[in-house]
């Protein structure tokens, strides 16, 4: 990797050169070969305090960017283990994949391309579970300085690692400017800047699922598949919400995340094992958005306590555990979440627990006039969403699905 970035930054030098510094070509080279160095600082573990994680410890590329490590039953950590190897975090690492499709955080009204439940009026977008940082650079920066995550003291501490490999130096300097290690703040800032750039090459958004397939022609859900019934239930208003928050452009349209990025609270409980865990305990709340440092101060925050902004589905199949807690482990359990909310439903029991679904953690402001909306769900109707759910899952991952994959005709 280290040679790679030598020849990428000769190779822009040159081209610049040769192009005067402008033109098209070379801005494309330019941010190819930030997203060269990004993706060698991310892989790097000389950016935790102990020398033992990197970025990429926990956004593991061979499973779609989140984390591979397990708990002590042998299941998909809800939080990941910090470079201490005792610290845990309180939320579930999310995949980093499409995270550079995510818009900024703003507040205002949005229109809904697919929904009966009209207008959304509040905060969207932004990086991380309460969208905190607002764009991927700010992102990128975060977690090396986390007490929890890579521990390091300071951005000057980093930089000092950084400059301890000299094809960093070489890099940096040609790519920003020879006088950029004269401010740690300028030298952190074209760190975090490299990160993003690889977070935002195609490795991230590579839009390969069968959906993706689907959209150019290359593929046909089988009209009598699992799959294409689960398709026909996701989009449809009168038999799901699912689209209220999990489509953003109109259907059928390339690109799509599978989220809007509003922020709701939908009434996740409390995952005691984890606050048992990183030593929290049960009477700790998280308020999500509520307790965003991006919020501008004097920011009314009662009507934002328990909201979490709606993440991607893409790649959901292979990147439990899931809610902001990582409380469920199986998409079965999240769709039957879902759907005990509705008139009806049969879904009293929590799968996982065998026992009755746990009370919210924050229990004000949860969105139930879309919880609450549409019929319930039969098993057969739960089975087949769960299928096209797998069909969201990029090529290089479909090996990673359940078992249960198999029976649902992609």
């Amino acid at each position: 990797m280290k040679t790679l970035i030598t020849a990428a930054v000769t190779a822009t030098a040159l081209l610049l050169t040769a192009c005067g510094g402008e033109g098209q070509d070379g801005e494309n080279e330019l941010r190819m070969t930030q997203a060269a160095l990004g993706e060698a600082l991310f892989h790097d573990e000389n950016l935790s305090f102990n020398r033992t994680q990197s970025c990429a410890s926990c956004h593991n590329a061979a499973r779609a960017f989140t984390d591979p490590s397990l708990n002590p039953q042998g299941l998909p950590r809800s939080a990941s283990v910090g470079d201490d190897g005792v610290s845990l975090g309180d939320r579930n690492t999310p995949t980093a994949m499409y995270s550079a499709t995510t818009p900024s955080f703003v507040n205002g009204t949005r229109t809904r391309v697919n929904s009966t439940a009209g207008d959304y009026e509040g905060w969207s977008g932004g990086q991380f579970w309460d969208g905190r940082a607002n764009d991927l650079a700010a992102q990128a920066g975060a977690p090396i300085l986390n007490p929890v995550e890579m521990n390091m003291p300071d951005k000057a501490t980093v930089i000092d690692r950084v400059r301890e490999n000299s094809e960093y130096e070489t890099a940096f300097t040609q790519l920003f400017g020879a006088d950029i290690f004269n401010d740690s703040e300028n030298a952190y800032a074209a760190l975090a800047q490299s990160i993003a750039a690889f977070e935002q090459s195609d490795a991230l958004a590579p839009y390969t699922s069968k959906y993706d397939q689907f959209l150019s022609g290359d593929y046909q859900y089988s009209p009598i598949s699992k799959a294409a019934a689960g398709k026909a239930l996701f989009f449809s208003q009168q038999f799901t919400n699912c689209a209220t928050c999990h489509q953003l452009k109109t259907q059928g349209s390339e690109g799509e995340t599978f989220s809007n990025y509003e922020f709701h609270n939908i009434g996740v409980p409390v995952n005691t094992a984890l606050r048992n865990a990183n030593g929290l305990g049960a009477e700790h709340q998280d308020t999500g958005l509520a307790s965003s440092e991006a919020l501008p101060d004097g920011t009314d925050t009662s009507t934002l306590e328990g909201k979490f902004r709606t993440p991607t589905l893409r790649n959901v199949g292979v990147t439990a555990p899931y809610m902001h807690n990582g409380v469920f482990q199986s998409l079965d359990t999240v769709i039957r979440f879902y759907d005990r909310h509705l008139a009806g439903s049969d879904n009293e029991i929590n799968p996982e627990t065998g026992i009755a679904w746990a009370a919210p953690e924050v229990a004000d402001n949860i969105s139930t006039d879309i919880l609450q909306t549409g019929p319930k769900l039969s098993d057969s109707d739960i089975e087949a969403l769960t299928c096209f759910l797998y069909s969201l899952t990029d090529e290089a991952y479909e090996a990673l699905l359940p078992e249960d994959a198999a029976s649902c005709g992609l």
